[in-house]
């Protein structure tokens, strides 16, 4: 089985995708372009939100853990100081994106900090926020280049290990699932698959076997299964894209369930 990306591989990651969102960036016509993806927010919007979470999240990680969101954090996050002449802005991303780095290199994979994530299948640590943090870039790296008026899909890498991230880290439940149990799996072109159980005692995920190339078929059907890249089925997680974007088999009614479901941490 293959396993998760490193620790150094995750900041590679966020270097990487934060240079494509500032490209992406540089290429829109104008930074009051629409989001279509986050409708309410224009390309100055989303910048500012992905170089205030780089900042915030290397003052959580700087500050150790704790209970809730340290005062260094909250204080970053309220202090922001954006430039809106976009030469400066790119340079304000580019050193937003440093800070973050910085304060993963010193603190390393392994230190504790504060989450807004349970620890069921996520650590709270600087590593889960790594991780977190590359699908961050990622995802809204895509928003940019929506905006300054073309697609281009995650990296197969990122994509890969963000399907797991986003089930791992913003799925991963101990709250009970207030509907008949059932399973769901996602299986992605590139030959990796996982399991979601929802049941009574929340919300979990595992890897499972690809489909068999003989029949196409699973040996344990899901409640609902959906096919696709990495890449779409991150963008789908992500609600960027409707499931009928997507091959579904099974009961499709039960991913409008499982989207609606708001668990009580």
């Amino acid at each position: 089985m293959e396993k998760n990306l490193e620790f150094p591989d995750l900041l590679r990651l966020i270097d990487d995708r934060s240079a494509a969102f500032r490209a992406a960036v540089a290429d829109a016509p104008s930074l009051d372009a629409q989001v279509p993806t986050c409708p309410e927010w224009t390309l100055f919007d989303l910048a500012k939100h992905l170089g205030g979470g780089d900042r915030f999240w290397a003052a959580i990680v700087g500050a150790g853990p704790a209970d809730a969101p340290p005062a260094e954090a909250a204080a970053t996050r309220a202090a922001l100081e954006v430039p809106r002449e976009r030469e400066a802005l790119l340079a304000w991303l580019a050193a937003s994106t440093q800070l973050l780095l910085s304060a993963l290199r010193e603190t390393g994979p392994d230190a504790g900090c504060w989450t807004w994530w349970s620890d069921l299948q996520t650590p709270r640590t600087s590593g889960g926020v790594a991780r977190h943090r590359v699908q961050e870039s990622a995802v809204h790296t895509y928003d940019a280049r929506l905006a300054a008026g073309t697609t281009q899909p995650l990296p197969t890498e990122v994509a890969l290990d963000g399907v797991e991230e986003f089930l791992f880290t913003c799925v991963a439940s101990p709250s009970a699932w207030p509907h008949k149990p059932t399973t769901f799996d996602l299986h992605a072109a590139e030959g990796r698959s996982w399991r979601l159980t929802v049941d009574g005692d929340g919300a979990r995920s595992t890897r499972i076997p690809a489909p068999t190339a003989a029949t196409g078929e699973d040996s344990d059907p899901a409640g609902a299964s959906v096919h696709g890249t990495a890449s779409e089925l991150v963008i789908y997680l992500y609600d960027r894209i409707p499931a009928d974007s997507l091959h579904v088999d099974g009961d499709a009614a039960l991913l409008d369930l499982l989207r609606a479901w708001e668990p009580e941490e």
